[in-house]
This record gives C-alpha cells, sequence and structure tokens, in this order.
C-alpha cells in the first residue's frame, strides 16, 4: 500500500463517531484520536499545528503550510473528521477487497481527509511549492450533527480565498449543493373514548390529509421549481407520531419533514408556503423549524479564478452539483468561496457496508497536488 493508502487504512481504524450518536465516554465517541494522529503526522511534515476549540474535548485541527514571504492568499483543505456510528464492530476494522477499502467513514469522509493530508505533506516535503499562498488542512469536527466546526471556522477564521470541502463527489468540483431545513408540524384534536369518536377531534386524521397534500400537490409544485446543476427541489415527510393509546382519539399528532431548498430560496420563504397551502386547503397546524442554525445552498461562482484553476487541475471543463448538504456552505456564509471535492461516491457513505476505491483516493491527492503546486 502506498503511504496515502495507508494512512486512510489507520483513519478508519481510530473510530471518530459524532458525539451525539452515542452515550457520554463511549470508546468510539469524538474525533479527538483521529485529530491527534493527524496533527503527530503533520508536524514530522513540518507544518503549524494549532487548535480551535468547538465544544468541550472537541476541537478543529489547523494545519498550516506558511509560505517564505509575506501570504497574497490563503486555500482551505477542509474535510470533517466524524463518522455516523455503525451497528457493526466489524465497520470499525479496516478491511481491503480487491482495490477497496471496507470501514466506517471510508467514503464520508476519511478518504478525503486521507487524500487532503497527503497532498499537503506532499507539497511540503519537495518540489514546486507556493511562495505567496499560505495552505492551511482544517480537519472539522461535527459536520454529521449540527456543523459545529465549520460555524466555529466561520465565525473566528481564518478565512481563506478558497475553501476545497471534502466529500464524496466523485473526484467532480462541485460548486453549488442544495440547502436543507427540517421543519416540525403539529396538529391537536380532542381526546374522547375510542368507543364515542364522534364525542373527538382526531388529531391524526387532519394530519394524514396535510401528509397527503405534501407528499402530492406540494412535491409537484417543487418539481416546477429547477436548478441546471442540481435538478428541483424537494419535500420529505420523514418522521409522525400521534395518539397515546389504541382505545383513545388522539387529541395531537406530530410529523417532521425534510425540505431541500435550492439557491436562490430561503426557510422563512419555505415556511411561508407551506403556511399559505394549508390555509388554501383549510388544513391547521403549528409550524416551527427543528434546526438552531440555518443550512442554506451553496453557489459558488466558477468564474473565480481559484474555482476556473481548480477545475482545469481536475480537468473538468464544467462544474456539477450535488443533493446533500454539507460545511461548503456554511464556510460560504462565513465569506470563503467554497467547492466541494473528494473521492467515492456518496451512494456508499453511510451504508452497512460503506467502502472506497483506493486508486480513488490516489487519483484525489494526484489532483490535490497539482493544484497546490500551480499556486503562486
Amino acid at each position: 500500500m502506498t503511504r496515502t493508502q495507508k494512512l486512510l487504512r489507520e483513519l478508519i481504524a481510530l473510530p471518530s463517531v459524532n458525539s451525539a450518536f452515542l452515550p457520554p465516554k463511549h470508546p468510539r465517541a469524538g474525533e479527538k484520536k483521529v485529530a491527534g494522529y493527524l496533527a503527530s503526522i503533520a508536524k514530522k511534515a513540518g507544518l503549524e499545528v494549532h487548535w480551535q476549540k468547538v465544544f468541550p474535548g472537541r476541537s478543529n485541527l489547523l494545519a498550516r503550510l506558511t509560505p517564505p514571504g509575506r501570504p497574497r492568499q490563503r486555500v482551505l483543505l477542509a474535510p470533517h473528521l466524524d463518522t455516523v456510528d455503525a451497528a457493526d464492530e466489524g465497520q470499525f476494522s479496516p478491511r481491503l477487497k480487491g482495490g477497496r477499502l471496507h470501514g466506517r467513514g471510508a467514503c464520508d469522509t476519511k478518504g478525503s481527509v486521507a487524500a487532503m493530508m497527503a497532498a499537503v505533506c506532499e507539497v511540503a516535503a519537495g518540489g514546486r511549492r507556493p511562495m505567496s499562498t499560505e495552505i492551511i488542512f482544517a480537519g472539522l469536527v461535527d459536520e454529521e450533527m449540527a456543523q459545529g466546526g465549520s460555524r466555529a471556522l466561520a465565525a473566528a477564521g481564518p478565512k481563506a480565498d478558497l475553501a476545497i470541502v471534502g466529500e464524496p463527489t466523485c473526484l467532480r468540483v462541485v460548486t453549488c449543493h442544495k440547502g436543507d431545513l427540517w421543519l416540525e408540524l403539529v396538529t391537536r384534536g380532542r381526546a374522547a373514548h375510542g368507543a364515542r369518536p364522534e364525542l373527538g377531534r382526531n388529531a391524526v386524521h387532519e394530519m394524514a390529509r396535510i401528509v397527503d397534500l405534501l407528499e402530492t400537490e406540494y412535491a409537484s409544485m417543487l418539481r416546477g421549481r429547477r436548478h441546471p446543476l442540481l435538478g428541483h427541489a424537494t419535500v420529505n415527510v420523514g418522521t409522525i407520531e400521534g395518539g397515546v393509546q389504541t382505545n383513545i382519539v388522539p387529541a395531537r399528532c406530530v410529523i417532521t419533514i425534510d425540505r431541500r431548498t435550492l439557491p436562490g430560496e430561503s426557510d422563512a420563504g419555505a415556511r411561508r408556503e407551506i403556511g399559505r397551502l394549508l390555509r388554501r386547503n383549510r388544513l391547521k397546524a403549528s409550524l416551527a423549524s427543528r434546526k438552531t442554525a440555518p443550512c442554506r445552498p451553496l453557489e459558488t461562482s466558477a468564474k473565480l479564478p481559484l474555482v476556473r484553476q481548480f477545475l482545469h487541475c481536475a480537468g473538468q471543463a464544467r462544474p456539477a452539483g450535488v443533493d446533500y448538504f454539507c460545511d461548503a456552505a456554511v464556510l460560504a456564509s462565513g465569506g470563503t468561496p467554497s467547492v466541494v471535492f473528494g473521492p467515492g461516491d456518496i451512494a456508499q457513505a453511510h451504508t452497512d457496508d460503506e467502502w472506497i476505491s483506493l486508486a480513488a483516493v490516489e487519483r484525489a491527492k494526484g489532483i490535490l497536488v497539482n493544484f497546490l503546486r500551480s499556486l503562486p
């Protein structure tokens, strides 16, 4: 195996499950072990290592390759270090099968972590090196839950002229992705004995009409709202809960919905149009957001010089778009133009047998090295 492939294997063997998904002090919880391992590699390569506290015991890793002169621009390589959990303990033991490395986080997104760290270390080791561009590897925490790492970086800096956010994009340079709005709708009825349902008002029945409306009329309306790279906006009813007992008319029902937004749409606008739809159909429900921080869509101009340069190094004539939300929009909202790039396919992310092609990881590292060495 190459150094990059060995690095990826070691990263998979160090569990870094987002702490929100596990009990406190669980041995697999948190990014600390992975971040510490990467910090030791960065120091050996001569990079300046700094820590940016995000939560107690959880910090972003910032490893800088500084130019000999005063930097005129800055580029961030920003993958996230956390993963989702896995029911199968074997997912945390990397396994090589036919040119693919299997294990939790292989695709999402330790393949990007390995490629990006290896690329910075290779540029630091020799060959052409940027003379006026500072390169920062930013290993971010908490992407899988609330994007605490990228939100801290966006708020406190350092800002950059371009951020390349590591996610599985099949080695395509992505300049736009959808936003993600989570909403909770609550209907309220009146409880009554199940033997006399006419004395009550069934909140589940009212909600069933709302679910049907969202999944048919509203979804159809969104299909007419399209973006050239992202396709159409979407809505999905993800959960439903109502009633307390079979022989009681339910007085309350709750659903949560996932509304994927396009550039140009706003969370407030999406809430308003759902409210108008309910009123037009004489349906009553309270509507509230489920996320405390906005997850806006991303749209970065492909005409920006550094974006054009990266597209050229990737051998890509036109940018791509992806359906999922990630740290790129958060960094962009903080003032750093951002794109998304990495090995692997999102179809393998979070699966029971997550894997990534080792050839793709090597290809990603090569593209990044060529781009970094092309910088002034």
